[in-house]
Formats: C-alpha cells, sequence, structure tokens
C-alpha cells in the first residue's frame, strides 16, 4: 500500500532546466518511479542526454528546447506536452541560474543582469505554472514541485537577484498552493542546499565540494541523486494532504547554521 502510493506509473511529468545536475537526477528518479519525461531547458543537446537515459529506464521521454524565460516559449512547451502525451500531472520549476551572477556592490549592477536573475529564477517558475495551471484545475488534479534553496531563506553579501528570486518562488509556491487548495492541486517547495552537480564534469572541483562539505553538520555536500527521492514523494499520492510547504534537503546546514556564509567576523588575538 505504501508503496503504491510512492508511484507514479501513467503520470507525465514536465522538468525544467533538467539536462544536468538536479534536474536530471529528479527526472530519472521520476522515470524509475514510472512517470513518463518531458526535459526542458536551453540546451537541445543535453535535454536529449536526460531524455535518452530516460528511455534507458523504459519510460517515454520528450526534450523540448526552451528559454522559460521566455513566456511564448513556456507555452509552445507546454503545449507541445499535451500534443505528444495528451496530460500533464507534474510540473518541477526546477530552471535556474546562480553562476552567472557576479558579486559587486549593487549600484554597478545593471538592468539587465537584475532581470535575468529574476526572470530565470523566479518569473519562469510563474510563466509554466501559469502556462500549466489552468489546464491541470479544469483537470481537478496535479503537483506542482518548485526549487528554491536555502538563500530563499538568507541573505548573503552582494548576492541580490539570487537571494531576492528565491524567496520569491517560495511565496509563489504559498500562494499558488491556497490558491489551488480546492482544486487537488498540490504545491510545494524543495530548498537544495549544498550539492555537488559539477564532479563529474570538472573533476578539479572535488576538492573544493569536500572542504565546502566540512561546514555542513552531517559532514559532506548533497549529491543529486538524493534529491530524487525527495521529489518523487512530492509528485506522488503519498503527498495528497501536503500543500504550500517547504522541505530543505540540506544536511542539516541551515539548523546549524552554515560557514562560511560571506559574512567576515573580526577576530582579536
Amino acid at each position: 500500500m505504501v508503496l503504491e502510493k510512492l508511484s507514479l506509473e501513467g503520470n507525465v511529468a514536465i522538468i525544467t532546466g533538467g539536462g544536468t545536475g538536479l534536474g536530471r537526477a529528479m527526472s530519472l528518479a521520476m522515470a524509475r518511479a514510472g512517470a513518463d519525461i518531458v526535459v526542458a531547458a536551453r540546451r537541445l543537446e543535453l535535454i536529449e542526454q536526460t531524455a535518452a537515459m530516460v528511455r534507458e529506464l523504459g519510460r517515454r521521454a520528450l526534450a523540448i528546447a526552451t528559454d522559460v524565460t521566455d513566456s511564448r516559449q513556456v507555452n509552445r512547451m507546454v503545449d507541445g506536452t499535451l500534443s505528444e502525451f495528451g496530460k500533464i500531472d507534474i510540473l518541477v520549476n526546477n530552471a535556474g541560474i546562480v553562476r552567472e551572477e557576479v558579486r559587486k556592490p549593487i549600484w554597478e549592477i545593471t538592468d539587465e543582469e537584475w532581470h535575468l536573475g529574476i526572470d530565470t529564477n523566479l518569473s519562469a517558475a510563474f510563466y509554466c505554472s501559469r502556462a500549466v495551471g489552468r489546464y491541470l484545475v479544469e483537470r481537478g488534479s496535479g503537483k506542482v514541485i518548485n526549487i528554491a534553496s536555502g538563500y530563499g531563506l538568507r541573505g548573503e553579501r552582494d548576492f541580490f537577484m539570487y537571494c531576492c528570486a528565491k524567496g520569491g518562488v517560495i511565496q509563489l509556491t504559498k500562494s499558488l498552493a491556497l490558491t489551488w487548495a480546492r482544486d487537488n492541486i498540490q504545491v510545494n517547495t524543495i530548498a537544495p542546499g549544498f550539492f555537488d552537480t559539477i564532479s563529474s564534469q570538472i573533476p578539479e572541483a572535488k576538492a573544493f565540494m569536500e572542504s565546502r562539505g566540512r561546514f555542513i553538520p552531517v559532514g559532506r555536500v548533497g549529491m543529486p541523486e538524493e534529491i530524487g527521492p525527495l521529489a518523487v514523494f512530492l509528485a506522488s499520492a503519498a503527498s495528497d494532504y501536503i500543500t504550500g510547504e517547504l522541505f530543505i534537503i540540506d544536511g542539516g546546514g541551515l539548523a546549524g547554521g552554515y560557514a562560511p556564509t560571506g559574512y567576515a567576523p573580526v577576530i582579536l588575538i
């Protein structure tokens, strides 16, 4: 009975930012749980790789090149999904950027840089939820999972767009959850901590990840495959009575207080 509740057999899931890292890991986890997967991101080569991995697991997959900061492309992605699979059960708003955000004084941040950070990390989740929402409401069921960050709950020096956008994702989740609560649509947020999404491509980054892990209570950073089971749970019938909630998966980081946080104390010797 419990395992049946966790099954995604027969479901169709859209996962944005699914070409690499956590998005790929969630795509594969949901495929293993029985879902057919639509992978969306800008780089077609990477999402085609994820789609091929899904097919190897025996599930159907569709890769749709999509810039999620463009609402017209988002609408086409949703239309393409419905045309191919005939339905949508799960939406995972995972697409986001952080590496492009250069830390500098606020007066040096251009309008273009601000909008890139906000649109990719927040507006995209709004566009995708809006495009899928009418269909889910008319059908009377669905799951939406938004991917935020611990930075949505705390600030950091010279890190404006990402912190503001991820905080907005948490609030978007709560607003959507309350709006769709009577429509049998559950909307929840996952806030990942530090995950090693780069060592597999950049071996020299392994030492950096290991050093960062020393500051996390469990003693290490997370691995991408560890977020998959949580995403499956929130996409499944096992979470039907959970909505508007924030699930933190960070090895105890926020509970223990991350260090370093960008704040350098003055130590008198």
